[in-house]
């Protein structure tokens, strides 16, 4: 289960990568990206969270917040 998940979240990380990378140079004009790098970044955390990994459930937390936060204050406040 671990390894069916980490590469969903490899792979959503490096879709959204390209997605947000095609946005910000205007050649798509949706604003998914952020969306798949949360959902990537919540799949890691939970590989990592399994593995018990510190560094690694420190890292895709800040990864996730970082996404959720700038929505949470556009779409809340």
């Amino acid at each position: 289960m671990n390894n069916i998940l980490k590469w969903l979240a490899t792979f959503s990380l490096i879709i959204g990568t390209f997605i947000n990378s095609a946005e910000s140079t205007h050649m798509l004009t949706s604003s998914i990206g952020p969306f798949v790098l949360i959902f990537g970044g919540i799949l890691w955390l939970i590989v990592s969270i399994r593995w018990r990994e510190s560094a690694l459930i420190v890292t895709n937390g800040f990864v996730v917040l970082a996404g959720v936060v700038p929505f949470a204050i556009k779409y809340f406040s």
